[in-house]
C-alpha cells in the first residue's frame, strides 16, 4: 500500500517529542473506564488477568471486540490504555485489556515473564475469545512493545483466525536492537533510567520466589536495559544472549508474511524509535501494511486535546474501514 499521508498536525508544545512524550505519559488526565477484571488460566501454568470494558453494560454485548496490549512495564490502566479502551467503546467495541504476565499487580507464577516477541499469551487470549466468545469481529491494537507483538503474531507462521480485521501498532518498534540503541542515548537516558528502575524492582520481587535462578550479585551487575535483557529477558525465555533475543523477536522479519490489514502509526520524532523501524519500501509494496508516519506526536503521545488523541481515532477510523 502507498505511505499514508498523516492528518495529524501537533501544535505548540506538542511540537516537541520529548513534551509531547512525558506530558501523555505523566500529566495527561486518566479517562475513565469502567473494567472488569477476568484471570486466564494459561496452558503453561501460569496466568493473565484481562481487564474487559463493554459497549453496552445493560444489554447484550458488541459483536466487535479489540484486544489492547500495552509497553514495557505497562498495564491495562495506563492512560494510553484507557483512553484508547475509551474510544472504541465509545465506537461500538467491546475492550479486553490484556496485562502482560506479572503486569496485573500480582507476580506471575513462573520465572519466565514477558518480552517484545514472546506471542503465546496473545495467542491463547486469542483462542479463549474464539472459543468462548461470541464475537465476529477482532482487532489487535498494540502500543510499543505491544505493537511490535501483535505485528509479530500475525506475521508468525500459522493460521490466523478469519474473524481478526486488522492490526494497528502505535510507537513500534519493530528493529529491536536499534530501538535500544536509540534508548540508550543520552538524549534519551531519562527514559531508559525510569524503565530500568521499574525492572529491577520487579527482579527484585521475583528474585524471592526464584532464589536458584536469580541472586542480588546478578541484579547488581545490571546497569543498563541491555544488562538487564542479557541477564534475565534472553536466559529467562530461552536464548543465548539480548542480541539473539532481539534478533529472534523483531517484528521486522515477520512483516513480509502479514496477510491482514495492518496500520503502523510511529512518529517521525519518536525518540525512542530507529530508522530501521519506518518500513518505508516494504509498505510501499506490501497490499497489507499500511504505513503512517506524521512528523509530530513522539511515543505515543498524539495529543489533540486532553479528552482526544489523535491515534485513538485514528484506530477507530482504520478499524471501520475495514469491516
Amino acid at each position: 500500500m502507498p505511505i499514508i499521508s498523516s492528518g495529524y498536525k501537533a501544535k505548540g508544545l506538542f511540537k516537541s517529542g520529548h513534551f509531547s512524550t512525558i506530558y501523555s505519559a505523566k500529566l495527561r488526565p486518566i479517562p475513565k473506564v469502567a473494567q472488569v477484571r477476568k484471570r486466564l488460566e494459561l496452558t503453561d501454568g501460569d496466568f493473565v488477568d484481562i481487564d474487559w470494558s463493554y459497549h453496552n453494560t445493560t444489554g447484550d454485548k458488541s459483536k466487535k471486540v479489540a484486544i489492547l496490549l500495552h509497553g514495557l512495564e505497562g498495564d491495562a490502566q495506563r492512560v494510553y490504555m484507557q483512553g484508547q479502551a475509551k474510544a472504541l467503546i465509545q465506537g461500538g467495541w467491546d475492550v479486553a485489556a490484556m496485562n502482560h504476565r506479572g503486569c496485573s499487580g500480582e507476580e506471575n507464577r513462573l520465572y519466565l515473564s514477558y518480552n517484545s516477541g514472546r506471542t503465546q499469551d496473545l495467542s491463547e487470549l486469542i483462542d479463549h475469545i474464539l472459543t468462548q466468545e461470541q464475537y465476529t469481529n477482532i482487532a489487535l491494537v498494540g502500543f510499543s512493545l505491544g505493537g511490535n507483538l501483535l505485528l509479530k503474531y500475525l506475521g508468525e507462521p500459522r493460521e490466523v483466525s478469519h474473524k481478526i480485521v486488522a492490526g494497528i501498532a502505535i510507537s513500534a518498534p519493530i528493529d529491536l536492537q536499534s530501538s535500544l540503541d536509540s534508548l540508550m542515548t543520552k538524549t534519551n537516558k531519562p527514559y531508559s533510567l525510569v524503565f530500568l528502575k521499574d525492572l529491577r524492582k520487579k527482579y527484585k520481587r521475583k528474585m524471592k520466589l526464584f532464589p536458584g535462578l536469580m541472586s542480588k550479585e546478578k541484579l547488581n551487575q545490571v546497569k543498563t536495559l541491555l544488562d538487564f535483557d542479557n541477564t534475565y529477558t534472553a536466559p529467562a525465555h530461552g536464548f543465548k544472549n539480548a542480541e539473539q533475543y532481539y534478533q529472534k523477536s523483531s517484528a521486522k522479519a515477520f512483516l513480509p508474511n502479514i496477510k491482514k490489514p495492518v496500520l503502523i502509526l510511529n512518529a517521525a520524532n519518536d525518540s525512542f524509535l530507529a530508522p530501521a523501524c519506518y518500513p518505508f519500501e516494504l509498505a510501499k509494496q506490501h497490499e497489507n501494511i499500511y504505513l503512517e508516519v506524521p512528523d509530530t506526536g513522539g511515543h505515543v503521545g498524539f495529543h489533540v486535546t486532553n479528552a482526544e488523541y489523535y491515534s485513538e481515532v485514528r484506530v477507530l477510523d482504520f478499524l471501520n474501514s475495514m469491516l
